[in-house]
């Protein structure tokens, strides 16, 4: 077994630095399997760093740390979420290039393999999306010690040609098989996105403290605060009485969060448990946010009008916010009520003859 030398330790095949280097502390990855290569790469960076602080001169850093700033500064993003899966994913490709040798082509082992692995153009295109925000914030924002930026310029990226998905609404048929073959907590978290129209990271996130009781009404309804939503503002959750039953059921589930997982907050949806149950009955290119897709084609086939359904799916349109009078509460909770399993919208759906 290789023998650990200070400022490196390992990480599963991978050596690491972790060292204070003129009064910086590092951690970054070497890339680097064999411990005498990994010492190699140590020195050089000691070197490098000697030089910043003798002669001024600029640090390249690697892609990772790069990384790493981004989600510790941005925690509050909503989509943050989303980041983290992307870069996970890019890290092994990217993650040791150092800034300034990031480019196009440094991509393209990446992208071959996601779309081996049956990866959409467009959930590739928003990996990249990832990159580049990092690597703008990397030229725009972040300075080394001596206030020089840590890219110069951000590199043109790659943008993957495709077909986009489209919407893929489920019929009442296939809502039944796919709530049957899930497990109770994600069941229910379903059937609540088909009968509310949240998305994912909307229902995760739901709180008890969002609960509010609407004045004159024998009701609640749930209030997401802008900093959870994907437009940045307020939006309100009115129920209907499936919705209701499953927010009364988990009540007393003893956690901050509305729908949890024994005591703790779900990351997402799309899980295991929800790629199983897809692919058990034949459902593959349904997304979650698809259930967002059937919330709304629902309210349409159920005669719902446009500005309600705006409403109901939280868009903004420039006319209307979180203090609706008694009345409007109302006629929302009507409109949403259409959607109870006895009353049944039908959709239909149109597919192209081959």
């Amino acid at each position: 077994m290789a023998k650990r030398t200070p400022g490196l330790r390992k990480q599963g095949e991978i050596w690491h630095v972790d060292k204070v280097i003129g009064g910086v502390n590092i951690r970054q990855s070497t890339g680097e399997k064999e411990l005498d290569q990994a010492e190699r790469y140590l020195a050089r960076l000691i070197e490098q760093y000697r030089k910043v602080k003798v002669y001024g001169e600029k640090i390249d850093r690697p892609f990772e740390i790069a990384a790493a700033r981004y989600l510790d500064e941005y925690g509050h993003k909503t989509s943050l979420d989303r980041d983290i899966i992307s870069l996970d994913k890019i890290m092994p490709y990217i993650g040791h290039i150092e800034l300034s040798k990031i480019h196009s082509g440094v991509f393209d082992v990446f992208i071959s393999d996601r779309k081996k692995a049956g990866i959409s153009a467009g959930t590739l295109n928003r990996d990249m999306a990832s990159v580049r925000r990092v690597l703008k914030l990397s030229a725009a924002k972040w300075r080394d010690e001596n206030g020089k930026p840590w890219l110069d310029n951000v590199p043109m990226m790659p943008l993957v040609d495709g077909i986009e998905r489209k919407p893929r609404p489920i019929s009442w048929t296939e809502q039944e098989l796919l709530l049957k073959e899930l497990p109770g907590y994600l069941s229910e978290m379903v059937l609540f996105a088909l009968n509310t129209g949240l998305r994912d990271q909307e229902i995760c996130g739901m709180k008890w403290a969002d609960e509010c009781k609407v004045s004159g009404l024998d009701t609640t309804v749930f209030i997401i605060d802008e900093t959870r939503t994907k437009n940045n503002r307020e939006r309100i959750v009115p129920l209907n009485s499936v919705a209701r039953s499953i927010v009364a059921a988990k009540r007393n589930n003893k956690s901050e969060y509305v729908f949890d997982f024994e005591g703790r907050k779900l990351d997402r949806m799309t899980n295991r448990a929800w790629r199983k149950a897809r692919e058990t009955i034949g459902l593959t290119l349904v997304r979650v946010h698809d259930l967002r897709h059937t919330f709304g084609m629902r309210l349409r086939a159920a005669g719902v009008g446009f500005e309600d359904r705006q409403d109901l799916l939280g868009h903004h349109a420039g006319r209307i916010t979180t203090h609706y009078s008694k009345v409007e509460i109302a006629r929302l909770i009507d409109c949403v009520e259409l959607l109870c399993e006895a009353r049944k919208p039908e959709l239909t759906l149109i597919r192209r003859v081959i």
